[in-house]
């Protein structure tokens, strides 16, 4: 076994030793996957040479993010997943009000969709919005332009057998606050959310609260190490409160996964970005998160 899951495994063992003396709660591999190693990897795989890298690893589902530049191997890379028993529990769904509008998405994120539609990929569509759709605009027009908007996604989702989980990036959408009002607006639909460590830096103080509000609704936690100032990526263990977060997550059964591990660090092996994050999270782990 490489040494990569052995490391993984290790960590799995502490983690569900150490919650077993708390209520029965674990952790399995299967609850684990990468984010953003598709977009951030200055080896530039190829979609073989990432499933290749994952499996060495010891995962066995990721989350898939995208450029443009990516979609002629979008097809393909969805098809060696599939062959290799790896998962794909998401595909990045992003929209600006440049190039996507109301019954209009841009011919990228039209050519997404249809690639998942041929590939039979039944998956979760992480939407989120640039900025740019609430500037000038009221709490009120924010709410009713979000809305209809996932109105519309959601409907094109639904006719390709995916779900929508709304993705807390930065600016008035990022606010996990308006997230929630947004799903309570939309009972019918059954949306979910994805919390990103590194999209709260605004929300820390606010944290314990904000995690309450948004349980209902969590589907998956993207992990990050965090300090106050800085950069905005770092290694999980490398910062201030993700130890405090994510026992605040763990305790009280407010989420038991999945995790994400980031690979989102620009100009670096999305491997070795892997690798810190997994060394790191050992570290909290091992060390005093779930004493």
């Amino acid at each position: 076994m490489k040494n990569y899951s052995k490391l993984i495994i290790f960590l799995l063992f502490v983690f569900i030793f150490s919650c077993a003396n708390q209520g029965d709660r674990n952790i399995e591999m299967k609850d684990m996957y990468p984010w953003c190693v598709v977009m951030f990897d200055s080896i530039e795989r190829t979609p073989a040479q990432r499933i290749h890298m994952l499996k060495d690893m010891g995962f066995v589902k990721y989350a898939y993010d995208w450029k443009d530049k990516h979609l002629d191997d979008m097809e393909s890379e969805f098809q060696l997943a599939k062959e290799n028993n790896i998962e794909i529990i998401s595909v990045w769904l992003w929209l600006n009000a440049k190039r996507d509008s109301l019954g209009k998405l841009s011919p990228s994120n039209n050519r997404m969709f249809d690639i998942v539609k041929k590939s039979q990929l039944k998956t979760t569509l992480w939407l989120s919005f640039s900025n740019n759709f609430f500037e000038d605009r009221t709490q009120e027009q924010s709410m009713e332009t979000a809305i209809e908007m996932i109105k519309f996604v959601n409907t094109k989702a639904k006719e390709i057998g995916c779900d929508i989980a709304l993705y807390n990036h930065r600016g008035w959408f990022g606010n996990p606050n308006n997230q929630v009002e947004i799903i309570k607006a939309l009972p019918e639909y059954n949306l979910k959310m994805v919390y990103n460590f590194h999209h709260a830096h605004d929300y820390l103080e606010d944290f314990p609260q904000i995690i309450k509000k948004i349980k209902p609704y969590l589907a998956s936690v993207n992990l990050n190490g965090m300090k106050k100032e800085g950069s905005k990526i770092l290694p999980i263990g490398s910062g201030d409160y993700e130890t405090e977060m994510i026992k605040l997550l763990i305790m009280d059964e407010v989420f038991d996964g999945p995790w994400g591990i980031l690979g989102h660090v620009e100009n670096d092996d999305a491997k070795s970005v892997l690798e810190r994050n997994i060394e790191g999270l050992n570290s909290l782990m091992v060390g005093s998160i779930l004493e």
